[in-house]
């Protein structure tokens, strides 16, 4: 066996109800809210910010020079460029990017209809994300924009209605990434990274992944894995949408099977106008046939203000389906300073079990 099991303290659970799970939203202010400082190559210049309540300076690293082109490795440590929290790198994935930025060019571009998303070029390429673990220590300061518990699991039972997760375990994208060497033993304080990394000088970076990391990475690779992203911007509020699926449930009353999946979505506001989100607005198509239609205020519970100076909200919740396909698409509301409201575009995103096997695993190790 890898490892033992996980202290109990290190997972917690929720209860998966019939209308799907509602994340509990928690979220990432400001890197001044981090009480972190770093030196940049070359100038010496220091990295500074401080808690609201108390200035307080912590040396953490040395900043390098953020990568152009390739990967960073398992073990590089980073502060995440939007939420601005530190983390270490596990591993990477290469997902499909589908971009609906792109413009077409002037001479086709054709004034586009109100609502008409769908009829915005669409671009796809190859795009590196990474899996990670947070700093504990910055969790309390980030848990107003992003959550610090946003990987669920499934129970390896199929009568089993709870989800798992693991406190501090993200995802981010390699240009989420400013990255920074230590040459501390424990940059990182979190439950799992003495057992995913051991500590060697000699090496660059001097943390290298553990044959736990790799056996967990190769175990729970199926429900982890990060293979498309979809991206949509509407008056200057961009939304990512990253799905994942979760494996398969027996439905209490009718036998059946119902498949999971968890999708992660950040809002980025690109401009300089304040605006708060309000309602959002779901349509989600099973191969079954069903057409089911969800609206509600905010989004987990919340009704995020979007500013310049915090610009960016992130949260994940699930769905289910009584077949192994669907679609999800839909709109967000959001208002603006003078109270007017606009509807900001969700990207239409594919919900596909195709390729994975039907039972959740065991957790954790």
């Amino acid at each position: 066996m890898a490892a033992g099991v996980l202290r109990r303290s290190l997972v917690s659970a929720v209860k998966l109800s019939g209308e799907g799970v509602r994340g509990t939203c928690v979220g990432f202010p400001l890197l001044c809210s981090a009480c972190v400082s770093l030196s940049l190559p070359h100038t010496h210049t220091r990295f500074v910010s401080s808690r609201p309540e108390k200035k307080v300076l912590e040396p953490v690293g040395v900043f390098e020079v953020p990568k152009q082109q390739g990967r960073y490795e398992s073990g590089q440590l980073f502060l995440h460029s939007v939420f601005g929290y530190r983390g270490i790198v596990l591993f990477p994935w290469h997902a499909r990017l589908y971009n609906r930025d792109i413009s077409p060019p002037a001479a086709e571009s054709k004034p586009e209809p109100s609502g008409a998303h769908n009829f915005k070029e669409l671009s796809t390429k190859t795009h590196t994300h990474y899996q990670v673990l947070i700093d504990a220590r910055d969790c309390p300061h980030i848990s107003q924009r992003s959550q610090t518990e946003a990987v669920t699991f499934l129970t390896g039972h199929d009568d089993n209605r709870e989800l798992y997760t693991v406190p501090g375990l993200d995802h981010v994208s390699h240009e989420d990434i400013l990255p920074y060497n230590s040459t501390a033993e424990v940059p990182i304080r979190h439950e799992l990274f003495q057992r995913f990394f051991q500590f060697s000088a000699s090496n660059a970076p001097p943390y290298i992944p553990s044959d736990i990391l790799r056996s967990w990475q190769e175990k729970h690779h199926p429900w982890l894995e990060l293979s498309d992203v979809h991206r949509e911007t509407t008056d200057n509020i961009r939304v990512t949408v990253i799905p994942f699926y979760m494996g398969t449930r027996v439905r209490e009353v009718q036998d059946s099977q119902v498949y999971w999946w968890r999708y992660s979505i950040r809002l980025e506001n690109t401009g300089d106008e304040v605006v708060q989100l309000r309602e959002r607005h779901w349509r989600i198509f099973s191969l079954s046939g069903t057409l089911e239609t969800v609206k509600g205020r905010g989004v987990v519970g919340r009704e995020p203000v979007l500013s310049k100076e915090q610009p960016a909200f992130q949260y994940s919740s699930h769905v289910s389906l009584q077949a192994p396909s669907g679609h999800m698409w839909g709109t967000f509301t959001f208002q603006r300073a003078g109270g007017a409201m606009f509807e900001v575009a969700i990207p239409s995103f594919s919900l596909d079990s195709h390729g994975h096997r039907d039972s959740p695993y065991s957790f954790l190790f």
